[in-house]
């Protein structure tokens, strides 16, 4: 029995966490495009000062926070903000601050400004941050509100452009956070596993949903790639022609990368506008694609043409695309291409770790609705003890509602419950087990667990609406679930 549900394409939202954090770099001197930046920036900024002048222990509270941030600070602004916006994106919420991994499972960018998170909980309790959150609240939903029909739009369109159902990515979340408190120009996108967020700085009416729908079709295509390894592998001996290309050495060592990266920009190459005025401008942009690496874009634009005319869904018509790819001839035609001195920067910063990443693949693998080996993956690196145990019982009991495991999934659950401190695997493990004993007809059982994941799910609002949900009434799986897919 299918134990899930689909979940929003996406969630526009505030984070308190990140609140604070950009809050505590302003206040050591983070001036980027502060006279650019909403109102709320600059009267933040008023009321934290009063704070730490009106209290001795705020003051002292604050030199060591900025003493922390100096001996870290990057030489380029856009570097400082983006390692405190990784950072803020693994710790949880207030007043703790605590790292949501273990550090070896943290983005490297993140660990390097780690020690501050300490001395983020005594500036937080000392200048009585939280209640200038508060004060703010209403400012931080007008944001939303201002922005949410233009989101709705991007996706909308973007679904009706691949021919894709309208409901949510099952067990991934898209998140995109509004955030005051840094520089209006800089979009931070993240994929941590299989979860995807963009953290932007909005002024006016601009929302940089460009940069977002980058983003978003990351979080739409990837899983596809993830599916074919087979059709990947036979794709590798592109990677030669890149060798010298000025882009991020990811790209020339992942083909999965270095084809969605091409499709992505030859889908938002296609869709600049359909009259004969932009038949220039699109053609501009694949070659500029192309010159920077992407060498598949050119043969991705032409697929997508014919694709467009078609009524297949693009999620069966990828494969096809993928099959007709000649790898000589566009080895041939990469070969032709005088390569740019550099790159424009990816729009989604990709961390690369240590060597352990068996859970990070077997997420990869859930997502691509292959539990076997995500239940593989898991169970070598539990046997083992590589990585975090929580997050490995968590993945088989996964895996084991996919393969219609009741009784396993409920012992996986219940064993991840045990040793997990990670708030996503507590709070969904809880829900999955309330949806298990709500299947089982034990309703006063699954009510405590939704009362638990509510209670462990304070910065997680996907899992927060799931367990008010369970509350209100015994869960009932789909009529007509998609087992052919995770991400349905």
């Amino acid at each position: 029995m299918c134990l899930a549900e689909d979940s929003p394409r996406a969630t526009l939202d505030t984070s308190e966490t990140l609140f604070t954090v950009l809050s505590a770099i302003n206040t050591c001197g983070y001036d980027q495009e502060l006279g650019a930046s909403e109102a709320i920036r600059s009267q933040v900024r008023s009321e934290v000062a009063r704070a730490i002048s009106s209290s001795a222990e705020a003051a002292t509270a604050t030199r060591e926070l900025c003493r922390f941030d100096q001996d870290h600070s990057q030489p380029d602004a856009s570097r400082e903000l983006s390692q405190y916006i990784s950072l803020a994106l693994v710790l949880e919420g207030p007043p703790n601050f605590n790292p949501k991994a273990k550090q070896a499972e943290l983005p490297p960018d993140a660990v390097r400004v780690l020690g501050i998170a300490p001395l983020l909980k005594t500036f937080y309790e000392k200048t009585n941050l939280h209640q200038i959150w508060l004060r703010h609240r209403n400012q931080y939903e007008a944001l939303i509100a201002r922005y949410h029909e233009p989101l709705s739009k991007m996706m909308f369109d973007t679904d009706i452009y691949l021919k894709l159902p309208s409901s949510g990515y099952l067990g991934r979340q898209f998140m995109v956070y509004l955030e005051a408190m840094g520089a209006p120009s800089q979009t931070n996108a993240r994929v941590y596993g299989t979860d995807y967020f963009v953290v932007i700085s909005p002024i006016g009416s601009s929302l940089k949903m460009e940069q977002i729908r980058h983003t978003y079709l990351h979080y739409v295509l990837d899983p596809l790639a993830m599916k074919r390894p087979e059709a990947m592998k036979r794709l590798e001996p592109l990677l030669d022609a890149v060798r010298l290309a000025p882009m991020d050495e990811s790209f020339k060592q992942d083909i999965s990368l270095l084809v969605t990266e091409s499709l992505i920009r030859a889908a938002e190459a296609r869709t600049l506008g359909s009259s004969k005025s932009f038949e220039e401008r699109r053609a501009e942009v694949v070659e500029k694609s192309m010159e920077q690496g992407y060498i598949l874009t050119r043969y991705f634009y032409d697929a997508l043409a014919k694709f467009e005319k078609g009524p297949t869904g693009f999620r069966d018509a990828y494969g096809d695309m993928l099959n007709a790819i000649d790898v000589r001839g566009e080895s041939k035609r990469a070969g032709n291409i005088e390569f740019a001195g550099q790159a424009s920067p990816e729009v989604l910063y990709i961390p690369r770790h240590g060597p352990d990443q068996l859970l990070l693949t077997a997420e990869k693998r859930l997502s691509a609705h292959d539990p076997a080996s995500a239940q593989k993956l898991a169970q070598e690196a539990l046997d083992e003890q590589r990585e975090d145990p929580g997050r490995a019982l968590f993945i088989l009991a996964q895996a084991a509602t996919m393969n219609r495991d009741l009784p396993g999934a409920r012992e996986y659950f219940q064993r991840a419950l045990d040793v997990a401190k990670e708030p996503k695997v507590v709070a969904w493990s809880h829900i999955y087990l309330g949806r298990i004993f709500d299947l089982q007809e034990e309703r006063d059982a699954a009510v405590e667990h939704y009362r638990a994941a509510l209670a462990a799910s304070n910065s997680l609002p996907e899992a927060k609406a799931a367990a008010e949900k369970g509350l209100e009434h015994a869960y009932e799986p789909p009529v007509a679930p998609q087992p052919e897919s995770p991400d349905k």
